[in-house]
């Protein structure tokens, strides 16, 4: 096949299929030096993206504006590509089971789309597994064409990290893997066009896979070792960054702080690995605990401000609760499986509907999928307890004095301040005289 030659010769393009934080990224970089067609199924998304729009903001309005992806929503049009990159998202079911249904339905539209001499990569994260066993077959139902001899198929787990502005694409090794070495050659040097710094090839598919989720799993259970650190410090009255900041000065301590893990990524590829191994008779030990801990902080911070409001003599169901964040992370509008979520539903056992400011999340999201409005923070007044939960540039530049503002008139001792990522100065708080509470 010299289909890596024809796609640098422009004689044939690269298709990106799922357009969101991880999609579009690639698309637009691949879109520097060859033909991209990028698909989405969102029109609204599609008529941003055309319009010079990025929602992401993970390139820039800029960016998409250069650039030569030609975005589309119109499935045929991914005739006119032979290299398909699948980048849609693979969340969990309510039971915490993997819903494949996004990837299977990409595979369903690739493969009415798929012509002879085709690759097609997969990006999603799935467990070890699911390429072959599950999208292969679709491929060829839907084509009618024969895996290894009319088209072939590879592996190459995205990596690409929301938010972050120096890992990028271009600077993070790629695993690559493909059905046979010919395919791996070819998907290893299309990606080396974006990559910079090289690419990893798999030995299979599998393995492929299975790094994916497992990388991602080890930060997991990494956090999640902090976050039982800092459930049970407090209750010793330890503050929990301090030891870690003292456990950080030896050479080879990890440098893994407490949180609230959410997300498309740490928060939900664990329970693949985990629905895989039960599968096989597995009953997964280390890694479903780190989950079951991850995924109980939100009420743990919960039950922490309805704690301090009690210490500091207020009516908990009359508390004015101001959120500061609710995505996943710090600056990035992705709200997906945000922890906040659960800080919210807890706060909500106790009568409490708290506040949302949050510059960078979608307004309609937040309504539709959390049930609530986000407020501007200059309407914020009268607060009676503040949550930093988010640590976006916005609120790492706010002033004790503008935090202050948020609060009613009262003492210090009755405003309570709820520091989830530990951004602020606790001992210039603490000598203040105000109520902190910190993960």
């Amino acid at each position: 096949m010299n289909l890596f030659r024809d796609i640098l010769d422009r004689k044939e393009k690269i298709s990106v299929v799922g357009l969101g934080y991880v999609g579009m990224p690639i698309a637009v970089a691949f879109g520097k030096s060859v033909d991209v067609i990028g698909f989405d199924l969102n029109h609204e998304k599609i008529e941003q993206y055309k319009s010079g729009i990025d929602p992401t903001h993970e390139v820039g309005n800029q960016a998409i504006k250069d650039t030569s992806v030609l975005f589309t929503c119109d499935e045929n049009d991914l005739k006119g590509a032979k290299f398909h990159i699948v980048a849609v998202p693979t969340p969990i079911n309510s039971d915490k089971t993997p819903n494949l249904k996004p990837v299977e339905g990409a595979s369903e539209i690739i493969g009415r789309n798929l012509i002879k001499g085709s690759i097609v990569v997969f990006e999603s994260t799935v467990y070890p597994g699911v390429t072959e066993d599950v999208c292969i077959p679709i491929l060829e139902r839907e084509s009618g064409l024969q895996c290894g001899i009319d088209f072939k198929v590879g592996y190459s787990p995205e990596r690409i990290n929301p938010g972050d502005k120096e890992n990028r694409l271009e600077n993070i090794i790629k695993i690559v893997s493909g059905i046979d070495e010919e395919s791996l050659d070819i998907i290893a040097k299309v990606y080396e066009l974006v990559v910079k710094v090289g690419v990893h090839k798999a030995s299979s598919i599998k393995v492929a896979e299975a790094a994916k989720v497992v990388e991602n799993s080890q930060r997991d259970i990494n956090i999640a070792f902090m976050n039982e650190l800092a459930i049970v410090f407090d209750k010793m009255g330890i503050d929990t960054i301090e030891v870690v900041e003292a456990m950080n000065t030896k050479w080879n301590a990890l440098g893994f702080y407490p949180g609230l893990v959410g997300g498309h990524c740490i928060g939900v590829d664990p329970y693949y690995f985990i629905y895989e191994a039960e599968k096989l008779g597995y009953h997964s030990q280390i890694i479903l605990s780190g989950r079951k801990i991850n995924d109980s902080m939100g009420s743990f911070v919960g039950d922490a401000i309805v704690k301090e409001l009690v210490l500091a003599n207020k009516q908990v169901k009359q508390a004015k609760v101001v959120i500061l964040g609710l995505t996943f992370k710090e600056n990035c509008p992705d709200t997906r499986n945000s922890k906040v979520g659960d800080i919210i539903d807890r706060l909500g056992d106790f009568g409490i509907q708290p506040i949302i400011v949050d510059p960078q999340a979608d307004v309609q999201v937040a309504k539709g999928d959390y049930g609530v409005e986000i407020v501007d923070l200059n309407t914020i007044k009268d607060a009676d307890c503040v949550v930093l939960a988010v640590a976006h540039n916005e609120f790492r530049k706010m002033t004790i004095d503008d935090i202050d503002n948020l609060f009613k008139a009262c003492p210090n001792n009755e405003k309570v301040i709820i520091d989830v990522k530990s951004i602020l100065d606790k001992k210039e708080l603490e000598n203040l005289g105000y109520q902190y509470w910190s993960l």
